[in-house]
């Protein structure tokens, strides 16, 4: 009977733990943490609230070649 009570508890963890033997989330970290962002609900906004704090959805000032400025 004790047997049977330990390989029950034992089929009933290894079933629990299923996720670790085959992830639903990608291996590369950033497709990770973007995966994790996008599936929780109540943060959807976080990508936003990000650019924003890193002023990233501003324009772009720096220019790739030098200008004169003044008038000509």
């Amino acid at each position: 009977m004790r047997k049977l009570v330990l390989t029950g508890l034992m089929l009933a963890i290894s079933a629990v733990q299923v996720g670790c033997f085959v992830p639903i989330w990608s291996s590369n970290r950033d497709t990770r943490a973007r995966q994790l962002i996008n599936s929780s609900e109540s943060q959807r906004h976080i990508n936003e609230i990000w650019e924003r704090i890193w002023f990233l959805d501003a324009p772009d000032f720096a220019t790739p070649y030098r200008v004169h400025g003044g008038v000509i």
